[in-house]
């Protein structure tokens, strides 16, 4: 990978050896998937569950915080996901001391990095959402499909090591959605009928998840009317990406990179035309 001369000094451990670590991890993942480079990130988004962390993985953040403030504190605004651990009602939920102590550690970890302890998953209505073009480094699914389609920002699926070393360099690998190739429709879905409950564009976004079927599929839908608001979008997306890995989508007259037809390429896709009645029928078998 092509680094330049702060990258460099990042990965020869001229600014600390945590962030020498967390170059290093960046590179491997960006070799992995091809990247040419590294992209600036202005905002990271960490999924950090304890109990996926275990304790090895709590003790490594801990190894990281040790160090002085200049070496460990993230470069970027870098918040948090929802947590595993609800201190009030532990033993309520059947969470163990163990579970709650691990939970505890890694905050006081986190803090230490400098990491805002938002703990939310929309954070894109909360917090700070993103901007038309922007290179962020985001972990939520849900987080993601919405920032990358609804706000025309640019983020992959960011693991958590992932995204505390986006934090930690203010870089992630250039590859997926950060480039203009992997944003162009892959699939091609057209909408006799546009929801009105929550429920309805959940499931119409399930549907289209489940047809579309891989991360690097990107759909893009005609027929929707009228000026759907933000909730209906954050669940038609989160849906999505739960049944299909889906990152991104685009909706024709709606979406920023969709206002108009001639801004993607899709006249070659297959039409797969989509009716309530199928809509109706994904959401009986859920329920």
């Amino acid at each position: 990978m092509k680094l330049n001369a702060e990258e460099k000094a990042m990965l020869a451990g001229e600014l600390g050896p945590v962030r020498k670590i967390a170059i290093e991890h960046q590179i491997k993942v960006g070799e992995f998937f091809g990247a040419e480079d590294l992209v600036p990130v202005s905002q990271a988004h960490i999924m950090a569950d304890t109990e996926s962390l275990g304790e090895a993985g709590v003790a490594w953040l801990e190894m990281l915080a040790k160090h002085p403030s200049k070496e460990r504190v993230v470069r970027i605004p870098t918040i948090t996901d929802p947590r595993g651990t609800d201190f009030n009602k532990a033993k309520q939920l059947g969470q163990t001391e163990t579970m709650v102590s691990l939970e505890r550690r890694a905050i006081a970890a986190f803090v230490k990095m400098g990491i805002s302890m938002t703990d939310t998953c929309i954070n894109y209505q909360t917090i700070m959402a993103p901007v038309f073009g922007e290179h962020v480094a985001f972990g939520d699914t849900g987080v993601v499909i919405y920032s990358n389609s609804i706000c025309g920002a640019r983020s992959n699926f960011e693991g958590g090591p992932s995204a505390l070393s986006a934090g930690l360099t203010g870089r992630t690998p250039r590859y997926g959605y950060h480039l203009d190739t992997h944003r162009q429709p892959t699939h091609r879905f057209r909408v006799s009928w546009t929801p009105r409950s929550l429920n309805e564009w959940g499931t119409l976004g399930g549907l289209i998840g489940r047809k579309s079927g891989n991360y690097w599929s990107v759909p893009v839908i005609e027929g929707i009317e009228g000026h759907p608001g933000s909730d209906s979008l954050k669940h038609f997306g989160a849906a999505m990406a739960s049944f299909g890995s889906s990152a991104l989508f685009h909706i024709l007259g709606i979406t920023p990179e969709a206002i108009h037809a001639r801004d993607l390429k899709f006249d070659h896709l297959p039409v797969i035309d989509i009716t309530q009645a199928d809509v109706m029928a994904l959401q009986n078998l859920i329920v």
